[in-house]
């Protein structure tokens, strides 16, 4: 039996209530299930289901659920609910003899743009390319190239640059990232757009060289594995050299085989976590080419703080380098959590967005905050990826290389972000 999809199981709770049980293990990790944080969802149609002795009751968005049935001769209990609104992150957990059990903040409900529309033609994604560094001396990169099915080789196409790229490229995930850029493209609503989705480097087979000298001692020093210094090395440093490394290196191997635009009004760049503050960076540090942001639970925080004695900088500072520096004409979508992460070494994930997404706003960019209720986690921002890339390419126009963005007229009028606490007693 293959793992089946959120319809298939609702279907076959109406229509096989004997073959449930075995679609259930096949389709749910078993540990999920005895934790109370198995779902499975498609568009609003969800399936909940949980292992345990008691009747539970399912709580979605602090509201009562429908009533959770019992699987026959077996502990596992199951209920099928529609959620809306879609192109949203939503909440569940359960009730088990009054005790709150299980769940989990990030339930995303995807909207019909991130399923592949009929009649819409998909678009080509490439082997997986690897890619040597001369500015990062030996590290070697992973990446895909994704080509919409509009592309035309004699019109220059607009670019976008995915960081941890391996994380979107399957349609079926929950980053169903491909869907979107289909369908919006064949919709006009973003242009026909090339895109990198580019993984973090491996220093590991250059031993000897500056780059893996630093990234091993950076690892040692806080216990962390080399790939993933490697990974904070590239995405956490605020400086120009991971900028500098997509444009004489990855894009200059992408433009030797597309005609791609070079003007910074055609490009875009997101990521999220360490993935997002490298995004925001990267056009930061170069504007001429990249002008277009989305970050998701961006770590606007001081991971590689001082850690490079040449880099000043850190994540932290964004704030204040917005509010001090001269300013880039980037038009920025952020995206965080209340419950993100609140860290011993680096600092507050959702405070550091805030104080980014405030000194945007007092410095008049053409910006968009959404703070939800989600943790460190894709959920909200792959929910709200239409959106995001809608917002983010509105008014594009081809026959443009350049544009002075300005603060929407709906943002200007609102007042800046404020905190209250929401999870301490408070008299």
């Amino acid at each position: 039996m293959e793992k089946k999809s959120a319809p298939d199981l609702i279907d076959l709770a109406k229509s096989n209530p004997a073959g449930l049980r075995d679609a259930i293990s096949v389709s749910f990790d078993a540990k999920n299930l005895k934790d109370g944080t198995a779902w499975s969802g498609h568009g609003p149609d969800f399936f909940f289901v949980v292992e345990t002795t008691s009747q539970p009751a399912l709580m979605i968005d602090a509201a009562s659920g429908p009533p959770m049935q019992r699987v026959a001769g077996s502990d596992l209990w199951y209920a099928a609910s529609h959620i809306e609104p879609v192109g949203r992150l939503h909440s569940f957990y359960y009730l088990i003899n009054g005790a709150k059990f299980g769940g989990r903040l990030d339930l995303p409900a995807f909207g019909p743009l991130s399923y592949l529309q009929p009649e819409v033609p998909s678009g080509k994604l490439s082997e997986k390319i690897v890619h040597t560094s001369k500015i990062y001396e030996g590290m070697k990169s992973e990446y895909w190239i994704y080509v919409p099915a509009q592309y035309d080789a004699k019109i220059p196409a607009a670019l976008m640059v995915f960081q941890d790229g391996g994380g979107y490229i399957n349609r079926d995930s929950n980053n169903p990232t491909l869907n979107v850029i289909d369908n919006l493209i064949a919709q006009k609503k973003i242009p026909v757009t090339i895109c990198v989705f580019i993984n973090p480097g491996d220093i590991s087979d250059s031993p000897g060289t500056a780059t893996y000298t630093f990234v091993k001692a950076y690892s040692e020093k806080w216990q962390r594995t080399l790939k993933d210094s490697m990974r904070s090395t590239l995405y956490d440093t605020a400086s120009d050299r991971y900028g500098r490394f997509l444009r004489d290196e990855i894009l200059a191997d992408v433009e030797g085989k597309y005609n791609i635009r070079k003007d910074a009004y055609s490009r875009a760049i997101m990521g999220l976590s360490s993935g997002g503050i490298c995004s925001f960076n990267a056009a930061w540090q170069l504007p001429d080419q990249f002008s277009r942001v989305i970050s998701w639970i961006g770590s606007f925080t001081s991971i590689q703080w001082k850690e490079d004695p040449k880099v000043p900088d850190g994540g932290q500072d964004y704030p204040e380098k917005v509010l001090r520096e001269s300013r880039r004409n980037i038009r920025v979508w952020l995206q965080d959590g209340s419950e993100d992460q609140e860290n011993e070494r680096y600092g507050s994930w959702p405070l550091a967005n805030l104080r980014l997404a405030n000194a945007l706003k007092l410095k008049d960019y053409d910006f968009h905050f959404s703070f939800g209720k989600g943790t460190h986690n894709s959920g909200q921002g792959a929910a709200e990826f239409p959106e995001e890339m809608i917002w983010l390419w509105r008014d594009y126009d081809p026959g443009k290389t350049a544009q002075a963005y300005e603060m929407e007229a709906t943002e200007k009028a609102k007042p800046l972000f404020r905190v209250s606490v929401v999870n301490r007693d408070m008299e």
